[in-house]
């Protein structure tokens, strides 16, 4: 009996012994991250924000996805689609293309993924009567102007205008575009060109409550407790469920860097992305496995409203004369900040200072780095000398230029009337130290700068309204071309923060456009901007030239840089801390983290 006893109980520690190696070797499949607080909202078509787009990454599955090849490098791939076809090219120019679904595809309430609900949703998406911040990505797309034409107030025009897409059966698209567009492919994998249904979309609020949020991605929406956590767990419906390694993700939502790092080192949460500006050097030492710095196609920048009066009354400038004395004053103002000193002693993440809006990693056809082809500047790239021993020059050249429209005390070396400004950002402790920085510059000339901070998805909604003066901003790849940096600022996209072509500046005629020498017959001077700008944008898309293409782009970006609207301060680095036993994570350059294929050792 001892005997058996005995051998049964070696048997039970075999047996313990093995289950702890499986445990170890396949690691947990729950993970607890923090990648900010409370999203403005989770449906597709409508978010515009990076911590929007990686939960809906999660939770829906478009056309193609971002996926890592075995070697590890990024590459667009085919999700609901078959495969990723090559467009074939009509006698009119436009390009269709036929996309057959897979088998198998289900919502998360069992129900079957049909081809009409992908053309539902574009057309929902690109459709004046929702107005999303995106829509005009669908732009591309053949009958997009009939789809999101709109009166004075923003009514449809044609509400029963269609783009050219459509379910040729319940598993084939067919679509058309206007011409040939290079980064078609990640344009599917982007949020807002994935499918929703349109019954459960007829509830305004669908988005909000899990009980009525129905996907059809990796994952499903089990719980949100707003301003807390959103949990979302393996959706058993997922075509490719049996790939998903990750049951459970919990998305804790906070703002506070300080109750990041905390829940970080005590091991509750495992990624954590964002850091207090006064910890990073010593969490760099303290984790140098788990503090991550790595690439990303963006930009951090100051946006003024460009309906904010900020000329002395006793000028008497108006119109054009205003505009460009604005202008003037706006880019003189970007000229007092030392991005050296903001990147070194506040960012501390190898950010590099910003020459331009569009972000360095965005190519020209030649393979050159296109910012560093911008401006028309000798000696330095851009439209800045971001140079350490030029900050002096700079700052005493906008002084000299503010003098001329301003009162000057010699004395003091302060200017006596220039506006009070306000500066909003989104609460942040990094966010807050650039803020006070840029205070404090001006400061020293005598102007005065209040800061106001707001909750994240309350300040996303004021600056889209334009209720603001100056407002922080940062502005990440949505693919890899340069027009995703320059299209948000036609006149009727949403994400036109700055209010290009919006109130009063809709009817300021300041600006010129010459494209003759490219072969266009365009040429307006003193033109509105929805007569130059929202032109060039136009000309650019249907442009099959590539090398003339890039430069319209180069021309557009000049004309955007002109107003002194935008105000770039650094490129951006991507800094976040996640725990050594997370095996199986990757991101993208365009800020989006995966989960999906991750364990958690230990």
């Amino acid at each position: 009996m001892k005997k058996i006893l005995a051998l049964l109980l070696a048997v039970l520690m075999v047996l313990a012994i093995s289950t702890a190696c499986t445990k170890k070797q396949t690691g947990a499949t729950s993970i607890k991250v923090c990648l900010s607080s409370e999203p403005d909202t989770l449906d597709p078509a409508l978010n515009s924000a990076v911590d929007g787009a990686t939960l809906i990454s999660h939770l829906f599955s478009g056309l193609a996805k971002w996926s890592q090849d075995d070697s590890g490098k990024l590459v667009i791939v085919a999700d609901a689609a078959k495969e990723l076809v090559k467009g074939v090219e009509n006698a009119d120019g436009t390009v269709t293309y036929t996309y057959t679904l897979r088998d198998g595809l289900k919502w998360s309430d069992g129900k079957d993924v049909t081809a009409n609900d992908f053309v539902f949703a574009w057309n929902r998406a690109a459709s004046a009567a929702l107005g999303a911040d995106y829509g005009y990505m669908f732009e591309v797309v053949d009958g997009y102007e009939e789809v999101c034409a709109a009166d004075d107030e923003g009514n449809p025009v044609n509400p029963d205008a269609k783009l050219n897409a459509k379910a040729v059966d319940e598993k084939t698209i067919e679509v058309t575009l206007y011409n040939s567009v290079s980064y078609w492919d990640e344009l599917l994998a982007f949020p807002v060109y994935f499918p929703v249904r349109e019954d459960v979309v007829s509830n305004e609020s669908w988005a909000t409550d899990p009980k009525t949020y129905v996907s059809n991605g990796a994952y499903t929406m089990t719980a949100w407790t707003h301003d807390s956590v959103i949990t979302i767990e393996k959706n058993p419906n997922y075509v490719d469920a049996d790939q998903v390694k990750m049951d459970k993700i919990e998305f804790y939502l906070s703002d506070d860097e300080n109750n990041m790092v905390a829940n970080f080192k005590n091991g509750t949460w495992q990624l954590i992305d964002g850091v207090p500006t006064n910890e990073m050097a010593t969490l760099q030492k303290e984790y140098p496995d788990e503090y991550k710095v790595v690439g990303q196609i963006g930009t951090y920048y100051v946006c003024w409203n460009v309906n904010e009066e900020i000329l002395p009354a006793e000028l008497g400038l108006t119109g054009v004369e205003a505009e460009n004395a604005k202008a003037e004053i706006r880019n003189a103002i970007a000229l007092m900040f030392d991005r050296n000193y903001i990147v070194e002693a506040i960012g501390q993440a190898g950010q590099v200072p910003a020459s331009s809006f569009v972000a360095m990693g965005m190519t020209n056809p030649d393979g050159s780095e296109f910012y560093k082809t911008a401006g028309h500047n000798d000696g330095f790239s851009g439209y800045y000398n971001v140079a350490k021993d030029a900050f002096e020059a700079n700052f005493n050249t906008a002084k000299e230029v503010l003098k001329k429209y301003y009162a000057f005390d010699e004395a003091s070396g302060k200017f006596t009337n220039f506006p009070t400004l306000n500066y909003l950002y989104n609460t942040s402790e990094g966010h807050k130290a650039i803020g006070e920085y840029l205070q404090a510059q001006l400061a020293g000339v005598g102007i005065t700068m209040k800061l106001e901070n707001q909750e994240w998805n309350t300040f996303l909604n004021t600056r889209k309204q334009g209720d603001y003066s100056i407002a922080r901003n940062g502005w990440l790849a949505d693919y890899n071309d340069p027009i995703c940096f320059l299209d948000m600022w036609t006149t009727a996209s949403g994400n036109n923060d700055v209010q290009f072509g919006k109130g009063a500046h809709a009817n300021v005629a300041a600006y010129s456009l010459d494209l003759t020498d490219l072969g266009y017959d365009i040429k307006v001077e003193n033109g509105t901007w929805a007569e130059t700008y929202d032109v060039l944008i136009k000309t650019i898309k249907s442009c099959t030239d590539n090398e003339v293409r890039y430069q319209l782009m180069h021309r557009a970006e000049d004309l955007l840089m002109s107003t002194g609207c935008i105000c770039p301060l650094y490129f951006y680095t991507d800094t976040f801390m996640i725990s050594k036993n997370v095996k199986g994570f990757f991101c993208n350059p365009l800020g989006y983290k995966y989960f999906m294929y991750c364990t958690v050792e230990g």
